[in-house]
């Protein structure tokens, strides 16, 4: 049977990597080795570039917006607060992840400690689930925004945003939790090597020398069962919203009320459009190099929090406005 690019590469790594076990105990290794982008080290600097500038993006698109809604008081409005929730859940994955990435692109410095590399993992799983919460929150905002106009107010007031942000972040953590803690209870004795350039859970999982299907049966059941019910939430929400907006006698007045929610419906589309782009090559990519993967896996980390501040920062003529106004002064 002919070998596919990505299992080629795996089984390098793994040939690698076992070589170099006859001479070391990797049974709970005290470091992971992230091989960056395996396939591209001759080019791993140029390549620095881009997702050095993407990250720069992210940083200063975030923070404008928070300076924004921080500065300007027409904006303190609950659509804008879990909106400033939206953003911080996008920093910190990044932040996590692209400072190492250009360490080991620049640096060559490719060793992660072994509870930092379980930190990291943490991190990037926790705020997936709190920013996956955080859109379902922001469509029930514009839901009641635009299907219960008079309420609005009474509804989501200041207590009642704070109590749902909370909630969120203990969603995230909790469910969170698990994936290192059943991460950390492998041996590790085959490899401490990964093929990422970062600590992606199914790949530090991968490497233990033991029975993982309960950390696998867990990952399916988050990833069907929260991201099942939050694209319900978001479905239902947004069904009501177009049975409200088709309902408006004149044509301008249904532009105009669409145009409320407009930008958290292109935020929703560029999340989870990336994100089903990442989860079909992870699960029908394998005749794909694995180089490929590390890349997509990237781009996930860094293209929807680059693209949230700049929707926001076209479409909402409120903070185009704030923005505008910055600038001037």
């Amino acid at each position: 049977m002919q070998e596919t690019p990505f299992c080629l590469s795996i089984g390098n790594l793994l040939s690698y990597s076992m070589s170099d076990s006859n001479s070391t105990d990797f049974t709970n290794p005290s470091t992971f080795i992230l091989l960056g982008i395996p396939g591209l080290e001759a080019v791993q600097v140029w390549l620095s570039i881009p997702f050095c500038a993407m990250y720069a993006i992210v940083i200063l698109g975030n923070f404008t917006i928070l300076f924004i809604v921080k500065r300007e008081p027409s904006l303190h409005e609950p659509m804008y607060y879990f909106l400033c929730m939206l953003v911080i859940a996008d920093m910190v994955p990044s932040t996590a992840v692209v400072p190492k990435m250009l360490s080991i692109f620049w640096f060559n410095s490719r060793e992660i400690n072994f509870s930092a590399c379980f930190i990291q993992m943490f991190c990037l799983l926790s705020c997936s689930l709190v920013h996956s919460g955080i859109l379902v929150a922001m469509a029930f905002d514009r839901y009641v925004a635009i299907c219960d106009p008079l309420r609005y107010s009474t509804t989501l007031t200041n207590p009642v945003v704070a109590k749902i942000g909370l909630a969120l972040v203990l969603r995230g953590v909790m469910l969170a939790l698990p994936y290192p803690f059943l991460a950390r209870r492998w041996p590790y004795c085959r490899t401490n090597i990964i093929p990422y350039t970062y600590c992606k859970h199914i790949a530090v999982v991968k490497l233990a020398c033991a029975d993982i299907r309960l950390s696998s049966y867990y990952s399916l059941a988050v990833a069907f069962l929260v991201t099942g019910v939050d694209v319900f939430c978001i479905a239902m929400s947004y069904t009501q919203i177009l049975r409200v907006i088709f309902s408006l006698p004149t044509k301008d007045a249904r532009l105009k009320t669409f145009g409320t929610c407009g930008s958290h419906f292109c935020v929703i589309l560029a999340c989870y459009i990336a994100h089903l782009f990442s989860i079909l090559t992870e699960r029908f990519g394998h005749n794909m190099a694995l180089h490929f993967h590390v890349l997509m896996n990237n781009m996930y980390l860094l293209v929807p929090p680059m693209l949230n501040p700049i929707i926001y920062g076209v479409r909402s003529q409120q903070i185009r406005d704030s923005l505008l106004q910055l600038f001037t002064h």
